[in-house]
């Protein structure tokens, strides 16, 4: 079911608007990556196994959060629009900021990372709100700004949070409290709502938790295999941030700085493929075959950064890393094209659901697989397990997606909403 146009409003700076709010938002959020899993080792002695556990446990926990309440904010969306939504997220995340700046505890700087998975699932509201201001055969190229919006973040975030983290530890997320709370001011200012009132739907508690916001994948048979592949990517997805800056330091012994700078390293390859790249290459292939591209890009990837013995070596995997932008965007223009536009918000709520499930499971994988490949006392170790079993994940979802699309009556053409 393709839904009806999106009304004829402003369009290109709406758009606007939201991109810089998810710039911003990530920018915050880049600051705090290179330090965090530093600031937990910290507090345990410096016991880097120890705290690759314990980090794990942050993840979990703020993937529980996010499948908990993106659902319930995709739905709320869909009733109240999604202005109020993204603005009350972006207040929590600058107070929540503030309490882990804070934190004079693990069970502290846990608190924060719990207010942070509470906040930070609005992001499916801004999927939603540029499916309502975007015609359907235009979604793959706008959901790729989106992601490059979440690159230009991860670019400057990152190399600056590595820079203030090697002054003060604590000050990365001072700064990223100010970003956020300025970013709330300016979505209360400039922010317009992209949903009308006569297009909202009615809140319903069982669209709105995480097993009912699933219904609405199985209810549109199309969706649900392109769920499964959007799920394995999500649980790939998960080593970067719960292994990478771990698994750099203890084989390559970078600090805050090298650090920081490599991940900004990763998100500006990703904004070059995000800006320049997806929108011409969906046009010429189509956004099955992107998707396809995409998820075999990644498994490469993820194989480099996982057999890489030097940094220089890790490094050159980044650009290869980077076409796997490819697929996100191309999974989610053919998952919105097949919902209507009151159900745009409960699709992108369904969709943070299995993200949120994947951040569930994943952090505990990815960062007890790394624990126990470096284990003292064994006569191997395998440093690079986690991005491996990583890169067979996508090798997986590229079969299935494969299988998915090979004929032409299931591929690009009903999949485009054609």
């Amino acid at each position: 079911m393709t839904g009806p146009e999106p009304a004829k409003q402003p369009r290109r700076a709406a758009v606007a608007f939201i991109l810089v709010t998810i710039a911003l938002d990530m920018l915050a959020l880049g600051m705090v990556i290179p330090v965090l899993p530093k600031l937990v080792e910290g507090f345990l002695g410096g016991d880097t196994g120890r705290a690759s556990e314990i980090f794990g446990l942050f993840g979990t926990a703020w993937a529980l959060m996010q499948f908990v309440f993106s659902p319930v904010l995709g739905a709320l969306s869909d009733r109240y629009g999604r202005r109020p939504v993204v603005l009350l997220s972006n207040l929590g995340l600058g107070l929540d900021y503030i309490v882990m700046a804070l934190a004079p505890n693990l069970l502290w700087l846990f608190a924060g990372r719990v207010v942070s998975g509470i906040s930070a699932a609005s992001v499916s509201t801004s999927f939603a709100y540029i499916a309502d201001v975007t015609p359907a055969d235009q979604r793959a190229a706008r959901f790729g700004l989106m992601v490059a919006a979440f690159g230009v973040g991860f670019i400057f975030g990152p190399a600056l949070g590595g820079l203030l983290g090697a002054i003060d530890p604590r000050a990365p997320f001072w700064v990223a409290a100010a970003l956020s709370l300025l970013n709330a001011l300016y979505g209360l200012l400039v922010l317009p709502e992209s949903l009308p009132k006569e297009r909202r739907a009615a809140f319903h508690w069982r669209n709105g938790n995480p097993v009912g916001s699933l219904i609405l994948l199985r209810s549109h048979p199309e969706l649900l295999g392109l769920a499964a592949v959007n799920f394995l990517g999500n649980l790939a997805h998960v080593v970067l941030p719960s292994t990478t800056v771990l698994y750099a330091t203890w084989r390559y012994g970078w600090d805050n700085r090298l650090m920081g700078l490599t991940l900004a390293a990763v998100g500006g390859c990703a904004v070059v493929v995000q800006l320049g790249m997806i929108g011409p290459i969906v046009r010429r292939i189509g956004e099955r075959r992107a998707l396809l591209v995409g998820l075999v890009a990644g498994a490469v990837g993820f194989a480099i950064y996982g057999f890489a013995e030097t940094g220089a070596a890790f490094w050159a995997g980044i650009p290869v890393m980077a076409l796997w932008g490819l697929a996100g965007a191309a999974v989610q223009g053919l998952m919105t094209a097949r919902v209507s536009a009151s159900e745009q918000g409960r699709l992108q709520g369904a969709n943070a659901s299995v993200t949120g499930i994947a951040n569930l499971i994943g952090p505990a994988i990815f960062t007890l697989t790394f624990a126990y490949a470096i284990g003292a006392g064994r006569d191997w170790q395998l440093p690079g397990a986690p991005f491996l079993l990583a890169a067979l994940m996508l090798a997986g979802a590229a079969l299935l997606a494969w299988r998915l699309t090979r004929s032409a009556a299931d591929g690009v053409e009903k999949y485009s909403g054609a």
